[in-house]
């Protein structure tokens, strides 16, 4: 079904929606068809800040707003469906997290590097990345918003390890060191934001110790993202972002990975729109999947699968 233009805002459960917004909501219902209806609505929460005071995402709301525009030919959805249970996902932690024997060595040695999916459902792997993240990240598990994509990492001399933990997801809606960086118009951003994908978490599991492995991941990771990335979304990414606690991390393993450091956030988190929580910058890393990657997020509609001489 085709799209009708939008020609005037909104008001819906005490929200205003100009017709700017409307239409990134059309974007994303467009450019996002491949996902399910709860990925679409948990994304337009995330992008347009449509949250509860506890900082939970208003999904609900958003389903019922999607389903009003559909109803007007704004945008076409997948079949609706009922509303999961709400509230926050407790994990549950079992012995098989437990800490392990101690690995030791160069990053040579575990070469090469397995990169497991995990997808969700699949109760082995996610159970254990779940536990793993929960239980030795300092930020702790979160249930991603949006397009994700997570992987175990093995060594293919020792698969029945587990040396680290990995997820992608959706990017930033704003950093001003990264959009000053590619020097894009807010309209471009809205656009194109698509094609950024956040690196979210990352975790060596304690007991490893092996020099250089960081590094090693973050290499081998970024092209196998791009191939997954475009399986399941439709499309590849030009550019990765992550952000990194300066407080606990000096970032040695993003520049030895040939990250681009841009510099520090404002410090405020999405909801500190009255500047009232003290300020925690945190370190800005990209990379760049493709050449010119500036350019390419800047025009009217980036390349689906970029050509190979501008692959990095």
């Amino acid at each position: 079904m085709a799209q009708r233009e939008i020609s005037e805002g909104i008001c819906f459960k005490g929200r205003s929606f100009c017709g700017q917004e409307l239409e990134l909501i059309q974007e994303i219902t467009r450019d996002f068809a491949c996902l399910g209806l709860n990925e679409i609505s948990q994304t337009i929460c995330e992008l347009l800040e449509w949250k509860r005071p506890n900082g939970r995402l208003k999904n609900h709301e958003c389903r019922l707003l999607l389903q009003e525009l559909q109803e007007k030919g704004w945008v076409s959805l997948p079949a609706l469906q009922a509303c999961g249970p709400r509230g926050s996902r407790q994990v549950r932690i079992t012995a098989r997290s437990e800490p392990e024997e101690e690995i030791r060595g160069s990053a040579g040695r575990f070469e090469p590097l397995v990169l497991e999916r995990v997808r969700p459902g699949v109760e082995g792997a996610s159970g254990l990345w779940t536990e793993y993240i929960e239980r030795y990240h300092y930020s702790g598990y979160r249930v991603p918003v949006g397009a994700n994509i997570r992987y175990l990492v093995r060594s293919g001399k020792c698969v029945e390890r587990v040396l680290a933990c990995l997820q992608f997801s959706s990017p930033a809606w704003k950093l001003a060191v990264r959009d000053g960086w590619i020097e894009w118009s807010d309209r471009k951003r809205r656009q194109n934001l698509q094609y950024i994908v956040n690196h979210s978490r990352f975790l060596i599991l304690p007991w490893v110790r092996v020099r250089g492995l960081a590094s090693k991941i973050l290499s081998c990771s970024a092209g196998r993202l791009r191939e997954d990335w475009e399986k399941d979304y439709g499309y590849r990414p030009l550019l990765l972002e992550t952000l990194v606690d300066g407080r606990r991390f000096r970032g040695t393993c993003y520049r030895a990975a040939n990250w681009i450091h841009l510099g520090e956030t404002a410090g405020r988190g999405r909801m500190d729109r009255d500047h009232s929580v003290r300020p925690q910058p945190k370190e800005v890393y990209v990379y760049p999947l493709v050449r010119r990657v500036q350019a390419a997020l800047c025009q009217s509609r980036p390349p689906q699968c970029p050509c190979e001489e501008d692959d990095l």
